[in-house]
Protein backbone atom coordinates (compact mmCIF):
# COMPACT_ATOMS: atom_id res chain seq x y z
CA UNK A 1 0.00 0.00 0.00
CA UNK A 2 1.27 3.44 -0.87
CA UNK A 3 1.82 5.78 2.07
CA UNK A 4 -0.17 8.48 0.27
CA UNK A 5 -3.25 6.24 0.09
CA UNK A 6 -3.09 5.38 3.79
CA UNK A 7 -2.69 9.08 4.65
CA UNK A 8 -5.71 9.93 2.49
CA UNK A 9 -7.78 7.31 4.33
CA UNK A 10 -6.76 8.75 7.68
CA UNK A 11 -7.73 12.24 6.52
CA UNK A 12 -11.13 11.05 5.28
CA UNK A 13 -11.83 8.71 8.20
CA UNK A 14 -14.13 10.92 10.28
CA UNK A 15 -16.61 11.45 7.45
CA UNK A 16 -16.22 8.11 5.71
CA UNK A 17 -15.48 5.14 7.98
CA UNK A 18 -18.60 3.76 9.64
CA UNK A 19 -20.91 5.19 6.98
CA UNK A 20 -23.65 2.98 5.55
CA UNK A 21 -22.56 1.39 2.30
CA UNK A 22 -25.83 2.51 0.75
CA UNK A 23 -25.16 6.19 1.41
CA UNK A 24 -23.76 8.58 -1.18
CA UNK A 25 -20.39 8.86 0.53
CA UNK A 26 -19.66 5.18 -0.13
CA UNK A 27 -21.69 4.70 -3.30
CA UNK A 28 -19.68 7.49 -4.95
CA UNK A 29 -16.46 5.55 -4.22
CA UNK A 30 -17.95 2.39 -5.73
CA UNK A 31 -19.12 4.37 -8.76
CA UNK A 32 -15.63 5.78 -9.20
CA UNK A 33 -14.13 2.28 -8.95
CA UNK A 34 -16.52 0.85 -11.54
CA UNK A 35 -15.93 3.73 -13.94
CA UNK A 36 -12.18 3.70 -13.31
CA UNK A 37 -11.89 -0.02 -14.06
CA UNK A 38 -13.79 0.50 -17.29
CA UNK A 39 -11.27 3.17 -18.24
CA UNK A 40 -8.20 1.26 -17.05
CA UNK A 41 -9.07 -1.85 -19.03
CA UNK A 42 -10.66 -0.01 -21.98
CA UNK A 43 -13.80 -2.11 -21.63
CA UNK A 44 -15.93 -2.21 -24.79
CA UNK A 45 -19.54 -1.12 -24.79
CA UNK A 46 -21.77 -3.57 -22.97
CA UNK A 47 -19.12 -4.84 -20.54
CA UNK A 48 -20.07 -4.38 -16.89
CA UNK A 49 -18.10 -4.25 -13.63
CA UNK A 50 -19.55 -6.44 -10.88
CA UNK A 51 -18.41 -6.56 -7.29
CA UNK A 52 -19.22 -8.60 -4.22
CA UNK A 53 -17.80 -9.79 -0.92
CA UNK A 54 -15.55 -12.72 -0.18
CA UNK A 55 -12.62 -12.44 -2.57
CA UNK A 56 -11.68 -14.68 -5.48
CA UNK A 57 -12.15 -17.84 -3.40
CA UNK A 58 -15.83 -17.02 -2.98
CA UNK A 59 -16.09 -16.10 -6.65
CA UNK A 60 -15.26 -19.71 -7.62
CA UNK A 61 -18.36 -20.82 -5.72
CA UNK A 62 -20.42 -18.05 -7.28
CA UNK A 63 -19.19 -19.08 -10.75
CA UNK A 64 -20.17 -22.69 -10.10
CA UNK A 65 -23.70 -21.48 -9.38
CA UNK A 66 -24.02 -18.59 -11.80
CA UNK A 67 -21.64 -18.99 -14.78
CA UNK A 68 -21.20 -22.71 -15.46
CA UNK A 69 -24.37 -24.08 -16.99
CA UNK A 70 -23.37 -27.72 -17.20
CA UNK A 71 -19.65 -28.35 -17.66
CA UNK A 72 -16.36 -26.44 -17.59
CA UNK A 73 -12.82 -26.91 -18.88
CA UNK A 74 -9.89 -25.84 -16.68
CA UNK A 75 -6.19 -25.23 -17.19
CA UNK A 76 -4.53 -26.23 -13.91
CA UNK A 77 -0.94 -25.09 -13.35
CA UNK A 78 -0.75 -24.51 -9.62
CA UNK A 79 -2.66 -24.27 -6.37
CA UNK A 80 -5.21 -21.59 -7.23
CA UNK A 81 -6.15 -22.84 -10.67
CA UNK A 82 -6.59 -26.31 -9.13
CA UNK A 83 -8.99 -24.94 -6.51
CA UNK A 84 -11.45 -23.60 -9.07
CA UNK A 85 -11.37 -26.95 -10.89
CA UNK A 86 -12.04 -28.70 -7.57
CA UNK A 87 -15.04 -26.44 -6.90
CA UNK A 88 -16.51 -27.35 -10.29
CA UNK A 89 -15.84 -31.05 -9.70
CA UNK A 90 -17.57 -30.99 -6.31
CA UNK A 91 -20.69 -29.12 -7.45
CA UNK A 92 -23.50 -31.72 -7.48
CA UNK A 93 -25.50 -29.89 -10.14
CA UNK A 94 -22.62 -29.84 -12.68
CA UNK A 95 -21.01 -32.49 -14.85
CA UNK A 96 -17.40 -33.41 -14.11
CA UNK A 97 -15.07 -30.77 -15.57
CA UNK A 98 -12.41 -31.37 -18.19
CA UNK A 99 -9.05 -30.63 -16.56
CA UNK A 100 -5.74 -30.08 -18.34
CA UNK A 101 -3.07 -30.21 -15.64
CA UNK A 102 0.53 -29.02 -15.95
CA UNK A 103 3.33 -29.43 -13.41
CA UNK A 104 3.88 -26.29 -11.30
CA UNK A 105 6.38 -23.98 -12.97
CA UNK A 106 5.84 -25.40 -16.45
CA UNK A 107 4.20 -23.56 -19.32
CA UNK A 108 0.72 -25.00 -19.87
CA UNK A 109 -0.20 -26.23 -23.33
CA UNK A 110 -3.40 -24.54 -24.43
CA UNK A 111 -6.34 -26.89 -24.59
CA UNK A 112 -7.18 -28.21 -28.07
CA UNK A 113 -10.75 -29.19 -27.20
CA UNK A 114 -12.94 -27.17 -24.88
CA UNK A 115 -15.62 -29.26 -23.23
CA UNK A 116 -18.70 -27.50 -21.97
CA UNK A 117 -19.70 -23.88 -21.61
CA UNK A 118 -16.90 -22.29 -19.52
CA UNK A 119 -13.15 -22.22 -20.22
CA UNK A 120 -11.29 -21.27 -17.03
CA UNK A 121 -7.64 -20.49 -16.39
CA UNK A 122 -5.47 -17.97 -14.53
CA UNK A 123 -3.81 -15.00 -16.16
CA UNK A 124 -1.13 -15.39 -13.50
CA UNK A 125 -0.80 -18.46 -11.27
CA UNK A 126 -0.05 -16.74 -7.97
CA UNK A 127 1.47 -19.81 -6.34
CA UNK A 128 4.14 -20.44 -9.00
CA UNK A 129 4.72 -17.22 -10.95
CA UNK A 130 3.64 -18.61 -14.34
CA UNK A 131 1.64 -16.32 -16.61
CA UNK A 132 -0.76 -17.44 -19.31
CA UNK A 133 -1.72 -15.34 -22.31
CA UNK A 134 -5.38 -14.37 -22.09
CA UNK A 135 -6.94 -16.07 -25.11
CA UNK A 136 -10.13 -17.43 -26.59
CA UNK A 137 -10.26 -21.02 -27.86
CA UNK A 138 -10.47 -21.23 -31.60
CA UNK A 139 -13.24 -23.80 -31.80
CA UNK A 140 -15.60 -23.05 -28.91
CA UNK A 141 -18.09 -20.44 -27.83
CA UNK A 142 -17.59 -21.22 -24.13
CA UNK A 143 -17.34 -18.26 -21.80
CA UNK A 144 -13.68 -17.42 -21.12
CA UNK A 145 -13.40 -16.97 -17.35
CA UNK A 146 -9.97 -15.72 -16.24
CA UNK A 147 -8.61 -15.62 -12.69
CA UNK A 148 -6.73 -12.31 -12.60
CA UNK A 149 -6.31 -12.01 -8.83
CA UNK A 150 -2.59 -11.23 -8.96
CA UNK A 151 -2.52 -10.05 -12.58
CA UNK A 152 -5.22 -7.42 -12.97
CA UNK A 153 -3.63 -4.00 -13.23
CA UNK A 154 -0.10 -5.36 -13.57
CA UNK A 155 -0.20 -7.35 -16.81
CA UNK A 156 -1.53 -6.21 -20.20
CA UNK A 157 -4.83 -7.71 -21.31
CA UNK A 158 -7.23 -7.35 -24.24
CA UNK A 159 -10.87 -7.44 -23.02
CA UNK A 160 -11.95 -8.90 -26.36
CA UNK A 161 -10.21 -12.12 -25.26
CA UNK A 162 -12.25 -12.71 -22.07
CA UNK A 163 -15.84 -12.85 -20.90
CA UNK A 164 -15.11 -12.67 -17.18
CA UNK A 165 -11.88 -11.25 -15.73
CA UNK A 166 -12.15 -11.54 -11.96
CA UNK A 167 -9.81 -10.45 -9.20
CA UNK A 168 -9.46 -9.13 -5.66
CA UNK A 169 -7.90 -5.81 -4.62
CA UNK A 170 -5.05 -6.96 -2.34
CA UNK A 171 -2.43 -7.42 -5.06
CA UNK A 172 -1.92 -4.89 -7.87
CA UNK A 173 -4.64 -2.63 -6.47
CA UNK A 174 -2.76 -2.20 -3.17
CA UNK A 175 -5.75 -2.59 -0.89
CA UNK A 176 -7.04 -5.29 1.48
CA UNK A 177 -8.78 -8.54 0.60
CA UNK A 178 -12.37 -9.66 1.13
CA UNK A 179 -13.81 -8.21 -2.07
CA UNK A 180 -14.15 -9.65 -5.56
CA UNK A 181 -14.57 -7.76 -8.82
CA UNK A 182 -15.46 -9.17 -12.20
CA UNK A 183 -15.28 -7.49 -15.60
CA UNK A 184 -18.10 -9.16 -17.53
CA UNK A 185 -18.84 -9.20 -21.25
CA UNK A 186 -22.39 -8.98 -22.59
CA UNK A 187 -22.31 -12.76 -23.11
CA UNK A 188 -21.39 -13.27 -19.45
CA UNK A 189 -24.14 -10.91 -18.30
CA UNK A 190 -26.64 -12.79 -20.47
CA UNK A 191 -25.44 -16.13 -18.98
CA UNK A 192 -25.86 -14.79 -15.43
CA UNK A 193 -29.41 -13.65 -16.19
CA UNK A 194 -30.36 -16.88 -17.98
CA UNK A 195 -29.18 -19.13 -15.15
CA UNK A 196 -30.94 -16.94 -12.59
CA UNK A 197 -34.17 -17.16 -14.59
CA UNK A 198 -33.89 -20.93 -14.91
CA UNK A 199 -34.82 -21.74 -11.35
CA UNK A 200 -31.44 -23.07 -10.10
CA UNK A 201 -31.14 -22.61 -6.36
CA UNK A 202 -28.40 -20.11 -5.51
CA UNK A 203 -27.69 -18.65 -2.04
CA UNK A 204 -28.17 -14.90 -2.24
CA UNK A 205 -24.58 -14.17 -1.16
CA UNK A 206 -23.33 -16.27 -4.11
CA UNK A 207 -25.91 -15.12 -6.63
CA UNK A 208 -24.24 -13.26 -9.50
CA UNK A 209 -27.62 -11.90 -10.59
CA UNK A 210 -27.94 -10.25 -7.16
CA UNK A 211 -24.39 -8.93 -7.52
CA UNK A 212 -25.26 -7.57 -10.97
CA UNK A 213 -28.36 -5.82 -9.67
CA UNK A 214 -26.52 -4.24 -6.74
CA UNK A 215 -23.44 -3.29 -8.75
CA UNK A 216 -25.59 -1.32 -11.15
CA UNK A 217 -26.65 0.66 -8.05
CA UNK A 218 -23.00 1.18 -7.06
CA UNK A 219 -23.27 -0.98 -3.96
CA UNK A 220 -22.78 -4.53 -2.70
CA UNK A 221 -25.51 -6.90 -1.50
CA UNK A 222 -24.21 -6.79 2.08
CA UNK A 223 -21.87 -4.45 3.96
CA UNK A 224 -18.30 -4.24 2.62
CA UNK A 225 -15.13 -3.10 4.36
CA UNK A 226 -15.15 0.61 3.60
CA UNK A 227 -11.39 1.02 4.07
CA UNK A 228 -10.83 -1.63 1.38
CA UNK A 229 -12.98 0.29 -1.09
CA UNK A 230 -11.26 3.58 -0.28
CA UNK A 231 -7.72 2.22 -0.66
CA UNK A 232 -8.72 0.44 -3.86
CA UNK A 233 -10.04 3.67 -5.31
CA UNK A 234 -6.90 5.55 -4.27
CA UNK A 235 -4.69 3.05 -6.08
CA UNK A 236 -6.92 2.98 -9.14
CA UNK A 237 -6.91 6.77 -9.47
CA UNK A 238 -3.09 6.76 -9.09
CA UNK A 239 -2.87 4.21 -11.90
CA UNK A 240 -5.09 6.26 -14.18
CA UNK A 241 -3.24 9.50 -13.42
CA UNK A 242 0.06 7.82 -14.28
CA UNK A 243 -1.14 6.63 -17.68
CA UNK A 244 -3.22 3.50 -17.06
CA UNK A 245 -2.05 0.01 -17.95
CA UNK A 246 0.82 1.41 -20.03
CA UNK A 247 2.14 3.01 -16.85
CA UNK A 248 1.53 0.10 -14.49
CA UNK A 249 2.85 -2.62 -16.79
CA UNK A 250 6.00 -0.58 -17.40
CA UNK A 251 6.59 -0.52 -13.64
CA UNK A 252 6.01 -4.26 -13.18
CA UNK A 253 8.15 -4.94 -16.25
CA UNK A 254 11.00 -2.88 -14.82
CA UNK A 255 10.81 -4.71 -11.49
CA UNK A 256 10.67 -8.09 -13.21
CA UNK A 257 13.68 -7.21 -15.35
CA UNK A 258 15.66 -6.44 -12.20
CA UNK A 259 14.74 -9.69 -10.45
CA UNK A 260 15.16 -12.08 -13.36
CA UNK A 261 18.40 -10.55 -14.60
CA UNK A 262 19.77 -10.81 -11.07
CA UNK A 263 18.65 -14.42 -10.66
CA UNK A 264 19.84 -15.52 -14.11
CA UNK A 265 23.36 -14.34 -13.24
CA UNK A 266 23.38 -15.54 -9.64
CA UNK A 267 25.76 -18.13 -8.21
CA UNK A 268 23.17 -19.67 -5.92
CA UNK A 269 19.80 -18.68 -7.43
CA UNK A 270 17.77 -19.20 -10.60
CA UNK A 271 14.22 -18.42 -11.77
CA UNK A 272 11.85 -21.30 -10.97
CA UNK A 273 9.98 -20.76 -14.25
CA UNK A 274 12.42 -21.88 -16.92
CA UNK A 275 10.64 -20.44 -19.97
CA UNK A 276 11.36 -16.67 -19.95
CA UNK A 277 8.18 -15.96 -21.93
CA UNK A 278 6.09 -17.54 -19.16
CA UNK A 279 7.74 -15.75 -16.24
CA UNK A 280 5.35 -13.47 -14.42
CA UNK A 281 5.95 -9.73 -14.17
CA UNK A 282 3.87 -9.54 -10.98
CA UNK A 283 5.05 -12.54 -8.90
CA UNK A 284 8.62 -13.81 -9.33
CA UNK A 285 9.59 -17.21 -7.92
CA UNK A 286 13.32 -17.68 -7.38
CA UNK A 287 14.89 -21.04 -6.47
CA UNK A 288 18.06 -21.36 -4.38
CA UNK A 289 20.47 -24.30 -4.31
CA UNK A 290 21.05 -26.40 -1.22
CA UNK A 291 23.80 -24.12 0.10
CA UNK A 292 21.17 -21.47 0.88
CA UNK A 293 18.22 -22.11 3.20
CA UNK A 294 15.52 -19.95 1.61
CA UNK A 295 13.28 -20.19 4.69
CA UNK A 296 16.11 -18.90 6.89
CA UNK A 297 16.79 -16.21 4.30
CA UNK A 298 13.14 -15.09 4.43
CA UNK A 299 13.27 -15.00 8.24
CA UNK A 300 16.43 -12.89 8.18
CA UNK A 301 14.85 -10.47 5.71
CA UNK A 302 11.69 -10.22 7.80
CA UNK A 303 13.68 -9.52 10.96
CA UNK A 304 15.18 -6.55 9.11
CA UNK A 305 11.84 -5.17 7.99
CA UNK A 306 11.75 -6.76 4.50
CA UNK A 307 8.57 -8.82 4.60
CA UNK A 308 6.42 -11.19 2.57
CA UNK A 309 8.98 -12.89 0.33
CA UNK A 310 8.17 -16.40 1.58
CA UNK A 311 7.35 -19.07 -1.03
CA UNK A 312 3.88 -20.51 -1.43
CA UNK A 313 3.61 -22.96 1.45
CA UNK A 314 2.20 -25.94 -0.45
CA UNK A 315 4.74 -25.76 -3.26
CA UNK A 316 7.45 -26.94 -0.89
CA UNK A 317 10.42 -25.53 -2.75
CA UNK A 318 13.59 -23.87 -1.50
CA UNK A 319 12.66 -20.51 -2.97
CA UNK A 320 11.48 -16.97 -2.43
CA UNK A 321 8.34 -15.52 -4.01
CA UNK A 322 8.68 -11.80 -4.68
CA UNK A 323 5.78 -9.44 -5.36
CA UNK A 324 6.34 -6.99 -8.22
CA UNK A 325 3.05 -5.12 -8.09
CA UNK A 326 2.70 -1.59 -9.55
CA UNK A 327 2.80 0.22 -6.19
CA UNK A 328 6.22 -1.29 -5.47
CA UNK A 329 9.08 0.95 -6.54
CA UNK A 330 11.51 -0.84 -8.91
CA UNK A 331 14.35 0.78 -6.96
CA UNK A 332 13.09 -1.05 -3.86
CA UNK A 333 13.25 -4.32 -5.78
CA UNK A 334 16.89 -3.57 -6.60
CA UNK A 335 17.51 -2.89 -2.90
CA UNK A 336 15.91 -6.24 -2.09
CA UNK A 337 18.28 -8.12 -4.40
CA UNK A 338 21.23 -6.38 -2.75
CA UNK A 339 19.93 -7.34 0.69
CA UNK A 340 19.54 -10.97 -0.43
CA UNK A 341 23.09 -10.96 -1.79
CA UNK A 342 24.42 -9.66 1.52
CA UNK A 343 22.64 -12.37 3.50
CA UNK A 344 23.46 -15.16 1.04
CA UNK A 345 27.14 -14.27 1.18
CA UNK A 346 27.11 -14.89 4.92
CA UNK A 347 24.78 -17.91 4.84
CA UNK A 348 26.56 -19.77 2.03
CA UNK A 349 29.99 -19.07 3.41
Amino acid sequence: MRDEAVAALAEAANNYLGTSHRRDGVKSVVARIRAGLGELFALPAGYEVLLGLGGSTLFWDAAAFGLIEQRSTHLVLGEFSSKFAAVAAAAPHLDDPMVYETAPGDTPPLADAIAGDVYAYPHNETSTGVKVAVHRPATSDALVVVDATSAAGGLPVDPAEFDVYYFAPQKCFASDGGLWLALCSPAAVERIKRIAAGGRYVPASLDLAVALENSRLDQTYNTPALATLFLFDQQLQWMLAGGGLTFTTARTGASAGIVYSWADDHKYAAPFVKDPSSRSNVTATIDFDERVDAAALARALRSNGIVDVEPYRKLGRNQLRIALFPAIEPDDVATLTAAIDYLVEHMAG
